[in-house]
């Protein structure tokens, strides 16, 4: 592969060869998918919101002893056990921290006091500009292609990262609908000096996600994903038996004690990790339209920093 130097500040921030980041996905982003993306040299992301304390624990450990290079571990703000989550990641040394779905200023600064960087993922310039006032070293743009929990407003990759660009000082990494070389130099054009990748990686040997789930991936056409549950936490998800049973709920306007209801507990986990692609919610990205095989995390970042090179070679 051509040499590439990839020298900006998410580089230096991150400590990593490629600005490549993979997303931290509920039950896909284990030990082994994070430290194999960081032994391609890009930075690999532990899950943590589908894990309980002892089960970071056991991940993070295990992470250290599978790469030398530098990982990151993904905590959603809203999960129960947030406190005792945070101390296992500060106690075993994580240097890097990604924090969504919530508030950055109830742990920007109590990571950043203990010497942990923190990237915290926004959908919208309003809450990248609250990000980046609570002290945060860069944002994840993440536009609502991007599979998974996302924005109400559902604004595209395309018109956010720009957005933010305009705005902020510190610098963004673009999520949603990034996929390859080709997205990537998209990305930077746009004003991005990162891309954070979920779809293709989820899809990975690496990825903790159930066969099952991952073959339907490959099998996902460009229109079978959706934007639905906007009354409770938006998410995109396959269009299943399952998601079918959201729809009519929303169709008639139904509250949002009866959604709560329907999704009960344990719906992503029952359909990415167990592989029940009928009653599961299968949780990914419109990107999946492109995914049409089983990759290593290593392919995947050769193949991301291949193309991005021959691209911007041929513009």
């Amino acid at each position: 592969m051509e040499q590439v130097q990839f020298n900006n500040r998410i580089t230096a921030l991150l400590g990593v060869k490629y600005p490549i980041v993979q997303a931290g996905m509920v039950w896909c982003s284990g030990w082994r998918l994070a430290s194999a993306v960081s032994n391609a040299g890009a930075l690999g992301i532990i899950g943590a919101g589908s894990m309980r304390p002892a089960v970071l624990l056991e991940h993070i450990e295990k992470c250290k002893k599978a790469t030398q290079n530098p990982f990151a571990v993904n905590v959603p703000l809203l999960y129960p056990d947030i406190e005792k989550l945070m101390q296992v990641v500060v106690q075993q040394g994580v240097q890097i921290v990604f924090t969504s779905a919530g508030n950055p200023d109830t742990w920007t600064t109590w990571l950043k006091e203990r010497g942990v960087k923190v990237v915290h993922v926004v959908s919208s310039l309003k809450f990248a500009l609250k990000a980046q006032q609570a002290g945060a070293d860069a944002v994840v743009g993440e536009g609502f292609e991007a599979g998974g929990h996302n924005g109400r407003e559902e604004t595209t990759t395309f018109c956010l990262i720009p957005m933010l660009k305009e705005k902020l000082d510190i610098p963004i990494i673009a999520a949603g609908g990034v996929y390859s070389g080709r997205s990537m130099l998209a990305a930077f054009a746009l004003g991005a000096e990162g891309v954070q990748i979920g779809t293709r990686f989820a899809a990975s040997v690496e990825s903790s996600a159930h066969d099952h789930f991952k073959q339907k991936i490959w099998e996902v056409e460009e229109g079978q994903t959706e934007l639905v549950l906007k009354k409770l936490n938006p998410v995109r998800m396959l269009k299943n038996p399952f998601y079918e049973k959201v729809k009519e709920l929303e169709t008639i306007g139904a509250s949002v004690e009866t959604l709560k209801n329907l999704l009960g507990k344990g719906r992503s986990k029952r359909g990415i990790f167990q592989g029940d692609l009928q009653e599961g919610e299968l949780e990914i990205g419109q990107i999946a339209a492109m995914v049409r095989k089983s990759e290593t995390a290593a392919e995947i970042v050769n193949q991301i920093v291949e193309e991005y090179i021959r691209m911007k070679n041929s513009l």
